[in-house]
């Protein structure tokens, strides 16, 4: 195949436009194969766990996150043996000015200010800033990412109208922190929202989950199984799992998003194997006379095969460098997306991806002209000059 190099990249764009159109075809579908591997990627192996990271899980209740668990939970976390820290972990959702924008969506959740800080070690907070926090009961604290986003200063007013609560919480913004992971958070005391509501709310002794901070990491998949054998005869059994894991759920509301993304991938492959199969059977069927003045010329059946094969594996890789150029730029835009989509901010077409989808390529360009490739190299000259396309 590779003696007949020069013949098979002229003879891979003879039809022009064909070929441009099987080149995009490939191109669009390969980009979205692309996408899906790193977006698989990211959701299931993306992110190194910091080591600030690795020592703490999320409790929440067994059945949903919608399904609150007791504040006196908290207390007897902090009983099992390698637990160090743990604190409340509220969702408050709400409205922030326009709700129907997108981009007063982020994360708010209530927090006990001391030991959220403690846990979160990462988190850089001036120290007069700090001081306001955990003193002031209206106090809240926002990443810089999430500053910057709306221009907020120390001081700023930022008022919340509650849909999970009933109440409207008037906040002041004691301070900036910087995130090493950029993430758009804010961060209230929960102690506040409790005194906000009524007095009869049974809202008021429950929470959403429980951060939880163990001693050492070999420590963390023992803490998970005591908590979790805690609570599981009583009316509120637990989950307790890794941050990241945790985060993930939030996106498992949409299903078994593995099985979903492996079978959108399947479905792209199978998809780009016919329409190419279709092109590539149609162009060789009005080459058969061709191939037989080749073989008459001393070009072996094997020689035909290869340089057949050679042209679709020439046209699947312009297709796929050209879908990983696309894949590129997608992964890029959605690098920017919100704090709450924060595994589109993972988003990256790493070398492996990039290799893969270009093999990928090749193969399926190879696969789909197996079959006409091997029927032309098989056909006899007489039977091939003979051929009416």
């Amino acid at each position: 195949m590779l003696r007949h190099l020069s013949l098979i990249l002229r003879n891979s764009l003879r039809n022009r436009r064909r070929s441009i159109l099987t080149i995009s075809s490939m191109a669009v579908s390969l980009c979205l194969l692309g996408v899906l591997m790193a977006m698989y990627r990211a959701l299931f192996y993306g992110g190194d766990t910091s080591p600030a990271q690795a020592l703490r899980l999320m409790t929440h209740h067994k059945v949903s996150l919608a399904n609150p668990l007791p504040s006196s939970y908290e207390a007897k976390i902090e009983q099992v043996p390698g637990v160090k820290l743990a604190t409340v972990w509220q969702w408050f959702g709400g409205a922030y000015k326009d709700a129907r924008d997108p981009r007063n969506f982020f994360a708010r959740f209530g927090v006990d200010p001391a030991r959220v800080l403690a846990i979160h070690s990462e988190l850089v907070l001036p120290d007069e800033q700090k001081q306001v926090f955990l003193s002031e009961r209206t106090a809240c604290i926002a990443s810089r990412a999430l500053a910057d986003k709306f221009g907020w200063k120390p001081g700023e007013r930022i008022t919340f109208e509650g849909d999970i609560f009933p109440v409207t919480l008037e906040l002041t913004l004691a301070g900036i922190f910087d995130d090493p992971e950029r993430n758009e958070l804010l961060f209230f005391n929960r102690e506040y929202l409790r005194e906000s509501l009524d007095k009869d709310s049974p809202q008021r002794d429950t929470v959403g989950a429980f951060k939880v901070q163990v001693s050492s990491p070999q420590q963390v998949p023992a803490v998970a199984k005591a908590i979790d054998g805690m609570f599981e005869n009583s009316p509120y059994p637990t989950t307790t799992e890794s941050e990241r894991a945790f985060q993930l759920s939030f996106v498992s509301f949409l299903g078994n998003l593995k099985l979903f993304l492996m079978a959108i991938c399947a479905a792209v492959t199978f998809t780009i194997l016919l329409v190419s199969a279709n092109t590539i059977s149609m162009s060789v069927r009005e080459r058969i006379p061709e191939f037989g003045i080749m073989k008459a010329l001393g070009f072996t059946p094997a020689a035909v095969l290869g340089i057949i094969l050679g042209e679709a594996a020439v046209i699947g890789l312009a297709g796929g460098a050209l879908g990983c150029l696309l894949a590129g730029g997608l992964c890029t835009m959605g690098r920017q997306a919100p704090s709450f989509l924060n595994f589109l901010r993972q988003l990256s077409l790493t070398p492996l991806i990039t290799v893969m989808s270009l093999l990928a390529a090749v193969l399926i360009g190879m696969a789909s002209a197996l079959v006409p490739a091997l029927n032309a190299s098989r056909t006899s000259i007489v039977d091939s000059l003979r051929h009416a396309g």
